[in-house]
């Protein structure tokens, strides 16, 4: 395959992930930005930006996605009292720095998280700026994701992001609320979907992280090994191995993470290819809610602290 028409696929999958098997990414179409009551300003007061910067569309007249988000909100999507376990994630949806799957990989994974009795709060964190005029935009980020074939890790958008700190931002203030949401504060994890997945793996590794997330959920991240550090949160790690965006390398992030004598667990499913979500029809990677949910009750995660 050409190097353009490579580029042209990659673009495809990062920002109309949710049909890839379907002969091709479904159009989109500029949308009115959705009403979004239970959003809530990630730094209260203090929070920067304005919701007037955003563009929204809509892929296949369904999904929401948004780019140039300058003002970042935490959204709590919240499980039957009865059925809650005192868990929490914060779920971090995916765009290559430049646009945020709201519906497929956050408002979608946390309504399912919430079935299965775990606190969801989806992160809608700052990205970089992309052309306000569709078609432009399109361009730009075909252009900008070219430059980070092979080095996604290191690459330029990940390093110019305010994700990170958004990231690192929403911990806190779960934690924070954990009283007012009836969640365990020692229990706030993180998961996050492609550069969503490069999010949560800075906010869980990196080494200035005042207070690291308890446990990681990296969800078609790239591969690349770095050092991990002792006190790493638990990691569940899931890919499927033909993933266009970032090409099977093994997994040296588990093994990098095996070394360091910390809890991993790795789902390599054979096809699925990249943006799966909550899962493609007729694939095993449909079970990566259930597979994350088994591993979290392994942990102990899922144990009410009412529970006998």
């Amino acid at each position: 395959m050409k190097k353009t028409a490579f580029l042209a696929a990659l673009f495809a999958i990062v920002v109309s992930a949710p049909a890839l098997a379907q002969g091709g990414p479904p159009p989109s179409e500029p949308a009115l930005a959705p009403a979004e009551p239970d959003a809530i300003p990630l730094y209260g007061s203090q929070t920067p930006g304005t919701a007037a910067s955003e563009n929204w569309v809509k892929f296949g007249g369904r999904d929401y996605a948004v780019r140039n988000i300058t003002r970042p909100t935490i959204t709590p999507v919240l499980p039957d009292p009865a059925k809650a376990t005192g868990a929490a994630v914060i779920v971090a949806p995916g765009g290559a720095f430049m646009l945020l799957a709201m519906e497929h990989e956050g408002w979608k994974v946390a309504r399912a998280l919430a079935d299965r009795g775990i606190a969801a709060f989806v992160l809608k964190y700052r990205l970089n700026p992309t052309p306000k005029d569709e078609a432009a935009a399109a361009k730009f980020m075909f252009e900008a994701l070219g430059k980070e074939v092979g080095h996604p890790m290191t690459g330029e958008l990940l390093g110019k992001s305010m994700a990170p700190a958004d990231g690192k931002a929403a911990v806190a203030w779960v934690r924070a609320n954990a009283a007012k949401y009836g969640i365990d504060p020692a229990r706030v994890g993180m998961m996050g979907f492609s550069a969503g997945a490069m999010t949560t793996r800075r906010v869980g590794l990196d080494a200035d992280t005042p207070s690291r997330p308890a446990f990681l959920g990296y969800i078609y991240g790239p591969q690349d090994a770095e050092t991990v550090p002792a006190d790493a949160p638990p990691m569940f790690n899931a890919i499927a191995l033909n993933d266009s965006l970032f090409p099977n390398k093994g997994f040296p992030i588990a093994q990098a993470y095996l070394e360091a004598k910390r809890p991993v667990e790795i789902h390599g499913y054979q096809t699925g290819d990249h943006g799966f979500g909550l899962g493609l029809p007729g694939t095993t990677t449909t079970l990566v809610i259930d597979e994350f949910t088994a591993w979290l009750s392994m942990q102990g995660f899922l144990t009410r602290k009412d529970a006998k």
